[in-house]
């Protein structure tokens, strides 16, 4: 049995959830991250129009599924020239940032860096792979040895978005190492602080930040908040051709393959931004109203510039706050979950429906038990 991974954190909360669960009104789960809104007719109708798929899929990806990618990223993230071979699906994103430093060959005595406050997947994956974990935001101080270096903009839990500075410098350091810099930028169109109200938020592929050359980078990207389709397990990564063209050699002999229909919705979601709009335009409005109660119960927000969170602290530690909230029926997530740089955060999510966001942005103000 492999003991290098610690249980899944989630467990951790159970006891908090039960509090929760006691409130007279039930209990309020701003914890989890998962999209509870419908996925666009678009999506569905695509899912239903290509579901007799008897053959095996294509692991690179259909020259379709490819070309709207490819698209999409000119279009919507101010990436132009992609070439399609560099573009590969995955079953998600989760997978690929977990089994990516085994794939690379990544062992004992190579470090995997990630940021201070991050996702927990980027730890898993050093653990799987017997790499030793720096948690380290500033470039200049990511070790000699690093060979995969994460950055996560906007960040997951705090909505922290790296602008096409932070971005470069971090590319130029990845580079001098020799190291491959992931960039996982599934929350991009998401943005609620100025200017990323307005602005494009930037992408590791954006000229700006990588000059001519993909060399050295990886783009991940997830469907599964923009457009509700974390069921479908939808997500893509572009990087150099010998890179992708490495990853899906793996990827074929380990079965790690997208399933056709869900790549045919891939490409209707990619053509259709305007159900994109409109949920964004749906998690406005429940961050409004769930910004308003944290902050009016006391809360600092810090970051939370774009994304699905609130990242908020009154100053204490974390599972006090944990505990408080459940006492209003409330559970929310711990920010020792996302390592020892966020012991006095704790994580809001805006993935719930409007009346329970409502109830919960009540009972903050209220201050009811």
């Amino acid at each position: 049995m492999f003991t290098g991974l610690p249980d899944y954190p989630w467990k951790s909360l159970k006891p908090y959830s039960d509090k929760a669960a006691q409130h007279q009104d039930g209990a309020i789960d701003l914890s989890v991250g998962s999209p509870i809104d419908p996925t666009p007719d678009s999506v569905q109708q695509a899912l239903k129009k290509f579901s007799n798929s008897p053959g095996y899929p294509s692991t690179a990806g259909t020259a379709e599924f490819r070309k709207a990618v490819v698209e999409w990223f000119a279009r919507r993230r101010q990436v132009p020239g992609l070439d399609p071979d560099q573009v590969m699906p995955s079953i998600g994103s989760k997978e690929l940032i977990s089994w990516l430093p085994t794939f690379l060959g990544i062992g004992p005595g190579d470090v995997v860096v990630q940021p201070k406050v991050a996702y927990t997947a980027y730890a898993v994956g050093a653990a799987l792979s017997g790499a030793t974990l720096v948690s380290e935001d500033d470039p200049e101080k990511w070790p000699a040895n690093t060979k995969l270096i994460w950055i996560n903009s906007p960040g997951n839990p705090d909505g922290k978005v790296l602008d096409v500075l932070g971005f470069a410098k971090a590319v130029a350091r990845a580079r001098e190492l020799g190291a491959l810099l992931a960039s996982d930028e599934c929350y991009a169109e998401l943005g609620w602080s100025a200017p990323w109200d307005t602005q494009v938020i930037p992408s590791v592929l954006d000229p700006r930040v990588c000059g001519d050359s993909h060399e050295g980078i990886l783009c991940l990207y997830s469907l599964s908040k923009q457009s509700n389709m974390a069921g479908y397990r939808a997500a893509f990564a572009v990087g150099s051709k010998d890179l992708i063209r490495d990853l899906v050699n793996l990827r074929m002999h380990t079965g790690m393959i997208m399933p056709f229909p869900t790549q045919q919705a891939v490409i209707a979601a990619l053509g259709d931004s305007a159900h994109v709009a409109t949920e964004k335009a749906i998690y406005s409005k429940r961050r409004e109203t769930l910004l308003a109660a944290v902050t009016a119960y006391g809360f600092e927000v810090t970051d939370s510039e774009a994304g699905l969170y609130l990242w908020a602290t009154k100053g204490q530690d974390c599972w006090s706050t944990v505990d408080e909230m459940a006492q209003l029926g409330i559970v929310v997530v711990p920010g020792s979950f996302y390592g020892e740089h966020a012991t006095k955060h704790v994580r809001f999510s805006l993935t719930a429906t409007d009346s329970d966001i409502s109830r919960a942005a009540f009972r903050l103000q209220n201050g009811l038990g």
